[in-house]
């Protein structure tokens, strides 16, 4: 059984006992304080596919997506105006976005790439603005009850600090005046609920709680309150959550006795690297965004990347060469489940990846249309002449996997691996075998100017020279020869020891091209 199924398993049986009858509750969190990266896409993916798997088993199940744009805005990001500092300890909705920016606010600003970017990862999510939430009143009874509460969540606290402290409130007014949490709450009447603070701006007041909407409570109890007011059955979080003394630990013994809830079912999700950064705008604010890896790769591939591993499991997302190989691998596993020798788990994982997403009509390996926009630097005409060879008819029936290729040569490839072919035959002095070689490739051009015909051919010609057949096993000694073989046609058509694959590169060059830098 994949993972995703145990977890719809689990997570249906344990909300027929919560709630029977209602819509299953999955969620996710996250914190649009700078750049959303591809670790944190794991925190969406992974309830994600579990709620898409209870959907697919005809239950009602939501996927809520709560942005916390009501927590403090903590540090100017390097490549800020440092004028921003005047606004740390405001909410990040209050918060201008940075310069340039087309969106109102600080939040705003680094949700919207990530917004599209599930859009286009065919993510559905039901989104809840923490700023709307807490400002509306929504949690008006819950915060209530928190500070009726405070002297039990301090209990639990206390287990994990090592200072004492003279007297604890859950909740942190932002102040009215200077729009910042830097507030100490100085009394609390919960009869009244009149609660007095003063602000390190010099402002201070006292308001009644149970009308005054213009605060939040503290983490460790505003989560565990969130899951209590929304029933949730469903939500991951990352390795520092699962710390003594961090908000699931805490949040879990806070939860039964202040909100009279349960802690949801909630794997630790692993770290997700990165491999090739190259060029990559969001460098300045960490690793890249998951916009930024559609850029360069499909929607059910990025998705498959998730759906395959466990969420215990660390796993790569590749900007730089390594994404040949791991498309490669993925459309290996499609042919395997075309022809019916995949395994049950890797169906699964394809089939949650390609979900409902459009695939490439005619999808070409995606090295060999990176090779062919490397080479042509993306004309248009002589991409499709190349093309066509592989019986593409239009452009189109390449895309999307065309179109992501050549964005990944454009931003990718470094400049030193860029292909360059030579504008004039090399001078380079050739021996009586090599010139031999190069006829009988130029001869064979015509006969076998195909993908799979070049392919057969560049490797029979050391087999040709031997005396042996094209149909040959290949030998040790074979091998040696069709390496040096290949060198030398590397070196005649683009000045280096290697290059792109010889085949796809002859078909890039044409042939009139080939015989005129090969011929001699």
């Amino acid at each position: 059984m994949d993972w995703v199924s145990k977890f719809a398993d689990e997570v249906t049986a344990e909300a027929e006992r919560r709630a029977p009858g209602k819509p299953i509750v999955c969620a996710s969190g996250l914190s649009p304080s700078g750049p959303i990266h591809l670790g944190n896409l794991r925190e969406v993916m992974t309830p994600h596919l579990v709620a898409d798997e209870i959907r697919r088993r005809g239950h009602e199940c939501v996927h809520l997506l709560s942005w916390d744009d009501y927590d403090r805005f903590r540090k100017v990001p390097a490549g800020i105006d440092p004028s921003w500092e005047q606004h740390i300890g405001k909410p990040y909705t209050s918060v201008p976005a940075p310069p340039g920016s087309e969106h109102p606010n600080w939040a705003e600003h680094f949700k919207a790439p990530l917004v599209d970017a599930l859009d286009e990862l065919g993510i559905e999510v039901r989104a809840i603005s923490q700023t709307d939430m807490y400002t509306s009143g929504a949690y008006r009874e819950q915060i209530l009850r928190a500070m009726a509460r405070r002297h039990e969540i301090d209990e639990v606290l206390a287990q994990y600090r090592t200072a004492e402290v003279a007297e604890y409130y859950p909740y942190r007014p932002y102040c009215t005046e200077c729009e910042r949490d830097l507030t100490k709450v100085t009394a609390y009447d919960e009869q009244s609920t009149e609660l007095a603070y003063t602000c390190a701006c010099g402002f201070g007041e006292t308001v009644r709680l149970a009308t005054f909407d213009h605060g939040k409570l503290v983490w460790k109890a505003d989560w565990p309150m969130r899951w209590a007011y929304e029933g949730v059955v469903f939500e991951p979080s990352g390795a520092d959550h699962h710390s003594p003394g961090s908000a699931w630990v805490v949040g879990g013994q806070i939860v039964g006795p202040v909100f009279g809830a349960e802690r949801p079912i909630g794997p630790m999700y692993a770290f997700v690297g990165i491999t090739g950064m190259s060029k990559m705008s969001s460098s300045k604010g960490g690793v890249p965004i998951p916009s930024e890896a559609l850029e360069i790769m499909e929607a059910p591939l990025l998705r498959w990347l998730y759906a395959r591993r466990r969420p215990n499991q660390s796993f790569n997302v590749a900007f730089d060469q390594e994404i040949h190989r791991i498309y490669d691998e993925w459309d290996a596993l499609g042919r395997k489940i075309a022809e019916g020798r995949g395994l049950p788990a890797d169906e699964a994982a394809h089939s949650r990846a390609v979900h409902t997403l459009p695939l490439t009509q005619k999808a070409l390996p995606y090295r060999m249309l990176a090779s062919i926009a490397d080479i042509t630097t993306g004309d248009q005409e002589q991409l499709l002449r190349i093309l066509r060879d592989m019986g593409v008819s239009t452009l189109d029936e390449a895309r999307p996997r065309l179109d992501k290729a050549q964005r990944w040569v454009a931003t990718q490839l470094p400049a030193d691996d860029r292909t360059r072919v030579l504008p004039q035959p090399s001078d380079e002095p050739l021996s009586d075998e090599q010139r031999e070689s190069l006829r009988l490739l130029v001869e064979g051009l015509d006969e076998h100017w195909s993908l799979d015909g070049l392919t057969t051919l560049v490797y029979g010609v050391p087999k040709l020279q031997a005396g042996l057949p094209l149909d040959s096993p290949a030998t040790p000694e074979l091998k040696t020869a069709q390496r040096e073989f290949f060198a030398l046609v590397y070196r005649l058509l683009v000045g280096k020891e290697t290059g792109p694959r010889l085949p796809t590169l002859l078909l890039a060059v044409g042939v009139e091209r080939v015989r005129k830098l090969l011929s001699r």
